[in-house]
C-alpha cells in the first residue's frame, strides 16, 4: 500500500490536515507530521540553531517545534524506517496562487519532499469553508497519482475554489500568475511607545489572464499548477553576459 506522508502549515491541530487525512485514509498508509503552531508564511526556512522535538500526539499525529519544512525533513529523512512515496501538505486555509509560492509554509512542506528526492502535492482551499471539497480533490488526485506517473522532485500546486462539490466547475493545468506590490505597513505604537508595524495585505493582481491559477479559481475552477525550483532568468543571460563584457574588457 502506498506510504503518505502529510504535513501543513496552520499547524497540527488544523481542521484542513484533519480534513486531509481523513479523506486518505482509505488511500494509504499515512504519517503526519505537522509544526507544532501555526507557521504560515514561513516559507522554506529550515531551523538550524537549535535541535528539534518530534512529539507523538492521541491522535496519531507527530508534532514538531518547527517550520513546515522540518517536519517534512524529519518525515522522510531516517526518522522512521521506510521513507514515504509522495509527500502532501496541507489543506491550506487560504489560497496560494502566483507569487503566494515564494512566501508559503504550505508549498515549502511540498518543496522540501521534492528537494529530498519525492514527488509532492501542496493543497490549499482559497477559503476556510469547504474543506470537504478540497479533501475529496485530494482524495480524487492521490486515487489516480499512479496514472500520473509523477517523476521524482515534482511538485504540483493545487488550489481549490472554496464552493460546494457540486459547484465545482472542473479542473484547469494552469501557470502561476502574479500580483503587484503588497501593501504599505500598518505602523502601530506598542505600551512602552515604540512604534512596530503589522505586514499589509497582499497586493492585487497583476497578471490573472486565462491560462493561471487566478483565473481557475475565480471562475470556480481546481488549479493544478507544477512547479520547478530553477529560478533562472534564462532570457537575460546573454544580457548580462554583454554587461560583464563590456566593463570587464
Amino acid at each position: 500500500m502506498r506510504r503518505l506522508l502529510l504535513s501543513n502549515d496552520d499547524g497540527v491541530h488544523a481542521p484542513g490536515l484533519r480534513a486531509l487525512h481523513d479523506a486518505l485514509t482509505s488511500h494509504a498508509n499515512l504519517r503526519v507530521v505537522a509544526p507544532d503552531r501555526d507557521r504560515s508564511g514561513a516559507s522554506n526556512s529550515l531551523t538550524l540553531s537549535r535541535p528539534l522535538l518530534l512529539s507523538a500526539l492521541d491522535s496519531g499525529f507527530y508534532s514538531v517545534d518547527g517550520t513546515p519544512a522540518d517536519c517534512v525533513y524529519l518525515g522522510v529523512n531516517g526518522v522512521w524506517d521506510e521513507k514515504p512515496d509522495l509527500v502532501i501538505s496541507g489543506i491550506n486555509h487560504g489560497s496560494n496562487l502566483g507569487d503566494d509560492v515564494l512566501y508559503s509554509g504550505t508549498v515549502a512542506a511540498a518543496m522540501e519532499g521534492r528537494n529530498l528526492g519525492m514527488s509532492a502535492i501542496a493543497m490549499s482551499l482559497c477559503g476556510e469553508r469547504h474543506f470537504a471539497t478540497a479533501a475529496r480533490v485530494a482524495s480524487t488526485l492521490v486515487g489516480a497519482v499512479d496514472q500520473l506517473s509523477l517523476p521524482p522532485r515534482t511538485l504540483l500546486n493545487v488550489n481549490v475554489p472554496d464552493l460546494p462539490w457540486s459547484e465545482i466547475r472542473g479542473v484547469r493545468v494552469t501557470r502561476m500568475g502574479y500580483r503587484g506590490p503588497a501593501e504599505k505597513p500598518l505602523a502601530m505604537q506598542d505600551p512602552r511607545g515604540r512604534t512596530r508595524y503589522w505586514i499589509a495585505a497582499v497586493g492585487a493582481n497583476a497578471d490573472d489572464g486565462d491560462d493561471t491559477d487566478f483565473a481557475a479559481v475565480e471562475a470556480g475552477f481546481v488549479s493544478i499548477t507544477p512547479l520547478q525550483t530553477d529560478l533562472t532568468r534564462h532570457t537575460a543571460c546573454s544580457d548580462v553576459q554583454d554587461w560583464l563584457d563590456a566593463f570587464t574588457a
